[in-house]
Order: structure tokens, then C-alpha cells, then sequence
């Protein structure tokens, strides 16, 4: 009965633990998409709602980690299950970091706002943050169910942002080729679209993180990427 009871309070406690992640992945979701769209329509007040809304993402990682260390010096949990609270704090890290990104996008949405458009790059990095966020919604689906296949196809579909970043990339640099006075507002765009293409990666890594706690086997530290840039100074 003792065992039983213990088992049950471990249950209960992921359970608390995993809704706080989906409410999390909510608002990273809800975060890249209102970046994008502030990015393409120039609402700089949109913007500032995403700048505002990062600090209730951190304030859940924050609190997931807390819960997850409790959960782990109180419960003692052991294989799989110290597996699964390992994976809860890799994924809550992983989902701050996009959403510190999408917050980037903000803050240089306002400054670009200033400024004439360029080309429809703003379009094409809002079909780009589209896919991420398609990518974000099955990655956390793939972990609530543990459907491995879904978090792999998840992993290959991170090629295809690397090939939207690509062909951003050499437009930018034909833009600012073509007119000095490009430079600004395409680097700004540039470190847009790089910050997209990292939301990407991270994405990725939440689908790698389901793939270790269901089959216990670890990600590859030498993912292939398919960003041809990397050659290039970026903004760290």
C-alpha cells in the first residue's frame, strides 16, 4: 500500500510538471507567430506585447525546474522514470530559448519599423517562423504521446527551415550588393531569420529529447545541418 502510494504522488507530480510544459509550449507557439506577424505587419505594438509575454515563459521554466529538482530529491526516481524528469528540464530549457528568440524578433521588429520594407522578406520569414511553430505544435505532441516516429519526422522537417534560411540569406546579400542602403534593415532581417532557423534547432532538440525517453537512446551530438552559412559571422 506504502509503494502504491508513492507511485500514485510520483504520477501526480509529472503530471503537474507535464501540463506546465503544454502551458508553456502554449505560449512559445503563441509567441513565434505573434513575433512574425508583428515582423511583417510593422506593429510595433504587437511587438512589445511579445517583449512583455517572454517573462511568463521564463517564470514557467523557472518553476518547472524547481518541480522537477523537488521531484527528484524527494522521490528518488530511477530509469525511465528519472529519464522522463530529466527530459521535462531539457525541453522547458529548450522552449525558453525559442522563446527569448522570438523576443529578439520583437525588439528588431521596432527598429525596422522606422525604416522602408525590403522585397517581401517579412512574408517569406513569417512562412518560415509557420513551419517552426508546426514543428514546435507536433514536437510536444510527439512527447504527451510518445510517438517516436513523429518526433523523427519532426527532426527531418528542421532541414527545410535550414533551406528557408539559405535562400533568405543569399537574397539579403543581393539586396545589400544592389544598394548600400540595404545594409541596415537587411542585417537586422538577417538576425531575424537566423533567430528563426535557431528556434528550428531547438524545436529539434525537444524532438531528440522524446526519442531518448522513449527508447533510452541519446541524441547525436553531430546532427547534420543543412545551414550553408555557418561559415559567416552570426549574432550570438
Amino acid at each position: 500500500m506504502v509503494e502504491q502510494h508513492i507511485a500514485s504522488a510520483f504520477d501526480r507530480d509529472l503530471e503537474a510538471i507535464q501540463a506546465q510544459i503544454m502551458k508553456m509550449g502554449g505560449l512559445v507557439e503563441a509567441a513565434i507567430m505573434d513575433a512574425a506577424r508583428a515582423l511583417e505587419t510593422r506593429d510595433e505594438e504587437l511587438a512589445q506585447e511579445v517583449r512583455k509575454g517572454d517573462k511568463a515563459i521564463d517564470g514557467l521554466e523557472e518553476l518547472i525546474n524547481e518541480e522537477a529538482a523537488r521531484v527528484i530529491a524527494i522521490r528518488a526516481p530511477a530509469a525511465v522514470d528519472l529519464r522522463l524528469v530529466l527530459s521535462v528540464m531539457k525541453i522547458s530549457g529548450n522552449l525558453e530559448r525559442i522563446g527569448d528568440y522570438a523576443k529578439n524578433i520583437a525588439k528588431r521588429t521596432a527598429v525596422l519599423a522606422q525604416g522602408p520594407n525590403v522585397s517581401e522578406s517579412a512574408a517569406a520569414m513569417r512562412r518560415m517562423a509557420r513551419e517552426v511553430e508546426l514543428m514546435l505544435k507536433d514536437a510536444l505532441d510527439s512527447y504527451i504521446q510518445r510517438d517516436v516516429e513523429l518526433a523523427q519526422d519532426v527532426i527531418a522537417r528542421d532541414r527545410d527551415v535550414d533551406q528557408m534560411y539559405n535562400a533568405l540569406f543569399r537574397e539579403f546579400l543581393t539586396f545589400m550588393m544592389e544598394d548600400p542602403r540595404n545594409i541596415t534593415p537587411c542585417m537586422h532581417l538577417h538576425f531575424i531569420a537566423k533567430n528563426v532557423e535557431r528556434m528550428g534547432d531547438h524545436v529539434t532538440s525537444i524532438a531528440e529529447q522524446v526519442v531518448y525517453l522513449v527508447t533510452g537512446d541519446k541524441p547525436e551530438d553531430d546532427r547534420q545541418k543543412a545551414d550553408t552559412t555557418s561559415s559567416v559571422p552570426q549574432e550570438v
